[in-house]
Formats: C-alpha cells, structure tokens, sequence
C-alpha cells in the first residue's frame, strides 16, 4: 500500500493576499518606470523646445564664448562616428552571435565568449575610452573621429553578439530540421530560415545598441574630444560630437546661450532615438501582417 504524501495548502486568504501585493508591487514599478520616463522625456522637451530653432540645427558651434552658433557640425559628426561604429561591430557580432547560437552549444570556447561579452558589456564605458587612447589616440599623437568610432564600436559589439545569440535561439528546433530535411546546406538555412524568422528581435538588438552608445560621453571625452569646425578631418583631428557637447555647453559653461544650445541638442538626440524606434516598429508591423 503506498502512501501518498499530505499536500498543505495555504489558506485562501494568504493566497490572495500574496497576489494582491504582487499585482500592486508590479503596478508600482510600471508607474516608477513610466513615470521617470516622461519625466526625463518632458524636462528636456520644456528646456530644449525653448531654445532650439533652424539656425540652431544649421548652423556650426562657434568658440567659446562667442554669442550665436548652432549644433549642426555636432549633429554631423555624431551621425559619421555612430555609423561607423555600426560598420565595424555589426557585421561581427551578429557572426559571433550566429556562431554561439548555431555551432557553439556545448563547446568551451563558446562559454568563453559568452563570458567575456558579459564582462565586456558591465564594463565603466570611460574605460573603454581609456583603452582606445591609449590604443589609438596617444600612438598617432591627435584625438580623432576614428577613435571614437572605434570605442563605441567596443561598446556596441557584445549587446548585438547577445541579442543576435538569444533571438537566433529563440528558433523551434523543427525549423533547422525541415529545412536540412528540404536539401538545405546549414549554412543557407541560418541565413534564409532561422535569420529571416528572428529579424525583429536582431534588428532590436541593432537599436538597442545605438541608443546605447548615442549618449556615451565618457569614451568620446578620451578619443572624438571637440571641435567648433565640420568633420572635415574625421580621421586626423578632433570631431564635434552631440553628447560632449551636452556635457560642456550645460554644466562646464557659466553662459546662459551654451546652456540653451546643450538643451536643445539633447532635445534632438532625444528626438532621433524615439523616431528610429518608433519607425521600425511600424516597419516590422507592416511586414508581419
């Protein structure tokens, strides 16, 4: 005769209680979330609003000091050095995600790698900064706009590698098995089925990359610097950057005009993040149905 073991179960009350406080706990934190969100979202968009204007998104940056001037060569510059950061870690990270998620299951070497990009992405981005100066700034002898490419593209690398690894993963199995059961190479089916099923999720991984490195400062404090000129020389001199430019014109300024300008280019860079999600959002959705 077997025994069957006595199930104790909390009372009714307790259980709903422990619901009850779970659901409230989870409604605070979308509100705290939220909250902070539109909080940050509305401060810029009352300071910047106030001073930004078409002189101000076409016009260049004038020395310090100098009444007038605008964020244009900044804006310009930001975009070449984010892009190219873009160029160099993209295409490598999502070959180093494909790998982890498609050839790497119980091999060594893919701990490894997973490993390092975790360390890599909870590393201080100043230090990356510090890296590529040493690297690259120090040995040539100038700050540069390659320099910063490069130290963000560091920082994007591990972000794309993980979100390619998990979407890729996130595959049914039967998919890879019907298409190598077809007479699809391996290789074909990554590409064709198992690519083409998680482009969403990379392409978020993409975005979320550079909304990562869009207001990094630190890294481009030690590489980009600043300059009041266009990015003419993006690989021999310094490269006018949007968020050092934050940082100087609005707490290293005591002139009220560099404050009004540091807003307002937080207000476009602020601007471009929300449209770039937004547009893909509806891009995807379009294609889905």
């Amino acid at each position: 005769m077997t025994h069957t073991p006595t199930i104790r179960r909390r009372p009714l009350l307790f259980r709903r209680l422990g619901d009850s406080l779970l659901s409230a706990f989870s409604l605070a934190s979308i509100i705290v979330a939220v909250g902070s969100m539109a909080w940050i979202l509305a401060t810029v968009l009352i300071h910047g609003s106030a001073a930004i204007g078409a002189d101000i998104l076409f016009s260049p940056s004038k020395p310090y000091g100098e009444p007038g001037g605008g964020i244009a060569n900044a804006l310009l510059g930001s975009l070449f050095i984010t892009l190219g950061a873009a160029l160099l870690a993209v295409p490598p990270a999502m070959a180093a995600g494909i790998y982890l998620a498609e050839y790497g299951k119980g091999r060594r070497v893919a701990d490894i790698l997973r490993f390092c990009a975790n360390v890599l992405m909870g590393l201080p981005s100043i230090l990356v900064g510090l890296f590529v100066y040493v690297l690259i700034v120090m040995p040539a002898g100038h700050f540069s706009g390659l320099a910063g490419t490069v130290a963000l593209a560091i920082i994007m690398f591990p972000v794309v590698m993980r979100t390619t690894e998990d979407m890729m993963a996130m595959v049914p199995d039967t998919m890879r098995e019907s298409a190598l059961a077809l007479g699809m190479t391996r290789m074909r089916t990554i590409l064709c089925i198992i690519a083409r099923s998680s482009k969403n999720g990379l392409a978020t991984g993409v975005l979320l990359s550079l909304a990562r490195v869009s207001g990094e400062t630190a890294p481009l404090l030690f590489t980009a610097m600043f300059a009041d000129t266009w990015p003419t020389g993006f690989f021999r001199e310094p490269v006018a950057n949007i968020p050092v430019l934050i940082t100087e014109y609005t707490t290293n300024s005591p002139f009220e005009s560099m404050h009004a300008l540091g807003w307002a280019a937080a207000l476009v860079i602020a601007a471009c993040v929300l449209l770039v999600n937004i547009l893909t959002r509806i891009i995807f959705h379009e294609q889905k149905h």
